[in-house]
């Protein structure tokens, strides 16, 4: 069995079991078994299973939101219920699309009849990450059942509690086999998954360096794959937007309230040098008022890290930064007295674009601050990093803030808005931030089906 921590008090709240290969094999065949059925059944039918599904997370969404913060630390008021909502809306939203899983017909002539079909490919093989896990694994179980596939899921050693809960709503509705759940360690179960040859797509999010693992086992077979990896977003402030709503902006857009523990955190900050010291001054302020405490306390606006060794590495980030000449505007290292893995929201300034903290993901509350002067100078910084998964750009000049949005570098941009990913968006990374697009019925079409054309001739 595997211990589950609830990191804003390092208390064990639950265990969840280590499966092993032969776990997942199990869980493989038993979906498999399931397949030629579910795949046979009419779109429309799968899809009022899903919002079937989505309506009786629905009504249990207090109780997944009070499970999602115990486990990942993220503040119940600000962001468990959120998600909580949002993964019925993502069940909701496939459920009610499934029926558009439409071909095309080809004019060729009188005489021939061309056409396509979308056929879902068999098994996948979905990984997903701790940091918003009950989201992440709605948005594989309703693309891929919504689809017509069968699905066996790993959820994150860290939170899988509320996965876990999430899937007891689908078994009531869904026949047995169609969704499988495994718990464990990302090498013996998550590697056991992604290599088992039972599965025939694998749809993975989660960190890079794992994503290239994924990657290759799914080379080894020629499978489809879509990867949803790390991120180091800009976020891009001109001269006119100097005001407390930008300011607003940059917070939720660096994902403070999920303590930075986000693929899509502006953790980039370019701010014009004729306002960049106010506009500085107004960020640190407005973040030093935001309450950093217990996940589940109404008060908190802030919780804490998923565990002690992503407190360790954040806070490493940080210390390298303040040795190498880097000024904490506003919070910086911890003290002794927190109960949990609590960190205050950062804003690094002095620091070089160079550095570790300025290029790597350090996926903790730590924003780096950096003025600057010409547009092509600011486009180049934000497009200089190996990742390319989001980018936000704020300014009152729409013609402007268009043309930057259109040259960054990035899979999704966001102009004066800072908020998260909506069913229907068509959401994914270039570079190393990932392969493929999710979110959308089209998205959805595209990673999960393929394409069969029938040509019939009519002479």
């Amino acid at each position: 069995m595997i211990e589950v921590e609830n990191p804003s008090r390092r208390e064990v709240i639950g265990t969840v079991p280590r499966h092993g290969a032969e776990d997942v094999d199990r869980a493989v065949r038993a979906a498999a078994a399931a397949f030629p059925q579910w795949a046979r059944r009419p779109a429309r039918e799968r899809g009022l299973l899903l919002t079937r599904i989505g309506d009786d997370l629905a009504e249990i969404g207090e109780e997944l939101a009070r499970l999602i913060a115990s486990e990942t630390g993220n503040a119940i008021r600000t962001q468990a219920r959120g998600e909580a909502a949002m993964a019925a809306d993502i069940f909701r939203y496939f459920g009610g699309v499934a029926g558009e899983q439409k071909g095309e017909t080809l004019p060729l002539g009188e005489d021939l009849l061309s056409y396509t079909v979308r056929e879902p490919l068999g098994v996948v093989a979905g990984i997903v990450p701790w940091n918003a896990p009950v989201m992440l694994a709605a948005l594989k179980v309703a693309m891929a059942l919504c689809t017509g596939n069968t699905l066996v899921l790993k959820a994150a050693e860290d939170a899988p509690l509320g996965v876990l809960k999430m899937a007891e709503i689908c078994w009531q509705h869904l026949p047995e086999g169609v969704l499988q759940v495994v718990t464990g360690y990302g090498e013996e179960t998550g590697g056991a998954l992604l290599n088992h040859p039972g599965i025939a797509k694998i749809t993975f999010t989660g960190s890079t360096e794992v994503g290239k693992i994924a990657m290759r086992a799914a080379a080894e077979r020629i499978l489809p794959v879509s990867l949803e990896l790390g991120g180091k977003s800009p976020a891009i402030v001109y001269p006119d937007s100097g005001d407390d709503a930008t300011v607003q902006h940059v917070i939720m857009a660096m994902r403070f309230a999920r303590q930075g523990q986000s693929c899509t955190a502006g953790s980039r900050l370019f701010v014009h040098a004729s306002i960049y010291d106010d506009f500085v001054a107004r960020l640190s302020a407005a973040l030093e008022q935001l309450v950093v405490g217990d996940a589940l306390d109404e008060a908190s606006d802030i919780g804490s890290l998923i565990s002690g060794t992503q407190d360790v590495r954040v806070c490493g980030y940080v210390r390298e930064a303040l040795e190498q000449g880097a000024v904490a505007l506003t919070g910086g290292l911890p003290d002794d007295s927190r109960p949990g893995y609590q960190l205050p929201p950062t804003v690094l300034g002095g620091v070089d674009p160079s550095w570790r903290v300025s290029r790597e993901e350090v996926f903790g509350p730590v924003l780096v601050a950096l003025p600057w002067e010409d547009e092509d100078e600011v486009i180049r910084w934000a497009n200089d990093t190996h990742y390319g998964l989001a980018a936000f750009v704020f300014s009152r000049d729409i013609n402007r803030a268009l043309r930057a949005a259109h040259r960054i570098e990035a899979g999704w941009v966001q102009v004066n808005r800072s908020g998260g990913q909506l069913p229907g968006m068509s959401y994914g990374g270039k570079k190393l931030s990932g392969l493929g697009a999710e979110y959308s019925i089209e998205g959805a079409l595209e990673s999960f089906t393929q394409r069969k054309s029938i040509t019939v001739g009519l002479g």
